[in-house]
C-alpha cells in the first residue's frame, strides 16, 4: 500500500470516528427534548428530588417513610459518619471504576474510559445521606402519589445486588467522596447507551414521570424540569 493511499484510509477512519460521535450527540439532543410521561400527578404524596454536579444524576429519596424505609439496606453505619439525622438519601447508579479510581476528571485514564464506553467492568450504586436539599438549578423536586413511589422503590431496588440473604452488598474503599456516602455492587454494565443519567431517567419513566425518551447526559432531565 502506497503512503498515498495509507493516508487517505486514515482520513476515511477519521471521518468515519467524527461521523459517529456527531450522530450519537444529535440523536442524545433530539431524544433528550422529547417527554415522555408527561401527564399530571393524581395525588402529591412523596417529595423526591433530582440531584445532579453538573455530569451524573441522582434520585434522593425520604430515607423512611410509611412506605419504605431505605436505612435498613443503605445503612448509616456504612458511612465514615455513621449520622442518623439526615433526612435524605441520594441513589445514583454507574461505572465502579469510574466511581472508585476517578475522584476528577483530571484523574480519568483512557483504558478505564474505553471499558465504561464499552460495557465492560462491572457498575456500583453511590449512595449519599443528606440533611438539606436546596432547589436550584442541579436540585429539582418532583412530586409522586403513593403508588408511583413504590414503583420508585421498586426500580432502585432491582438495580442492588444482593447476597444470598438478600441484603445490598456494601463496597469496602477508601474512595468515599465524603464521611456520609457509600457504595454498593448493582447489576447491569454502563457503557455509551446506559449511562448513569440513563438509569436514573429511567427511574422517572418507571414511576410515570415526566423523562426522555432517551439521554445519556443530565442535562436532558433537567430539561425536563426546567
Amino acid at each position: 500500500m502506497t503512503f498515498k493511499k495509507i493516508v487517505k484510509s486514515i482520513a476515511w477512519i477519521l471521518l468515519g470516528f467524527i461521523a459517529i460521535v456527531l450522530l450519537y450527540l444529535l440523536s442524545a439532543l433530539v431524544l433528550s427534548v422529547i417527554s415522555v410521561n408527561n401527564k399530571p400527578n393524581v395525588s402529591n404524596d412523596v417529595a423526591i428530588y433530582l440531584l445532579s454536579n453538573g455530569d451524573h444524576t441522582d434520585i434522593v429519596v425520604p430515607i423512611k417513610n410509611s412506605l419504605k424505609n431505605w436505612s435498613t439496606e443503605i445503612k448509616y453505619e456504612n458511612t465514615i459518619a455513621n449520622d442518623t439525622t439526615a433526612k435524605y438519601v441520594a441513589i445514583g447508579w454507574g461505572n465502579k471504576d469510574f466511581y472508585l479510581n476517578t475522584p476528577t476528571w483530571a484523574q480519568l485514564k483512557l483504558s478505564l474510559a474505553l471499558k465504561a464506553v464499552f460495557g465492560l467492568g462491572p457498575s456500583a450504586i453511590h449512595t449519599d445521606f443528606c440533611k438539606i436539599l436546596v432547589q436550584g438549578t442541579h436540585c429539582k423536586k418532583v412530586m409522586l402519589s403513593n403508588r408511583q413511589y413504590i414503583k420508585l422503590v421498586n426500580y432502585i431496588d432491582t438495580s442492588f445486588k444482593r447476597d444470598a440473604n438478600g441484603n445490598a452488598i456494601n463496597v469496602k474503599t477508601h474512595a468515599n467522596l465524603d464521611n456520609t456516602d457509600a457504595f454498593y455492587e448493582a447489576k447491569g454494565n454502563y457503557n455509551l447507551f446506559y449511562t448513569c443519567n440513563t438509569w436514573a431517567n429511567n427511574a422517572l419513566k418507571a414511576c410515570g414521570q415526566k423523562a426522555c425518551l432517551w439521554t445519556p447526559f443530565d442535562k436532558g432531565i433537567f430539561y425536563q424540569y426546567r
